[in-house]
């Protein structure tokens, strides 16, 4: 089962990450200014991660495949990380898709 990491940049903005079952981070979000944002952004990846529309599937300068999860305002609510192969971004939202809904949260700006 997937969780959601809270956690802080060293510019004090909140993000978190999404972690499959394994342990590998298949989303990352922007910074947010609160964590009452930041814990708004998770629900909203939660929501939209269901809806394959609002993955963008992009293609890097260098060849790599990579996408970004939407929110229904188009705002990008979160991104992948690089992927050497399309199959491989697809496996990615696959992951994001089936990891995000039930996702624990945790958060790591107490410890």
């Amino acid at each position: 089962m997937g969780k959601f990491i809270i956690s802080k940049r060293t510019n004090d903005d909140f993000q978190f990450n999404l972690k499959a079952g394994n342990g590998q981070v298949i989303l990352t979000s922007q910074g947010y200014s609160s964590k009452s944002a930041c814990e708004n952004g998770i629900a909203s990846v939660k929501t939209n991660s269901q809806d394959d529309s609002k993955f963008e599937r992009k293609t890097a300068s260098d060849g790599r495949f990579y996408f970004n999860l939407k929110a229904t305002n188009g705002q990008i609510i979160g991104n992948s990380q690089m992927y050497e192969s399309e199959n491989g971004m697809e496996n990615g939202i696959d992951s994001v898709k089936s990891n995000a809904h039930n996702a624990s949260v945790e958060d790591e700006t107490n410890l």
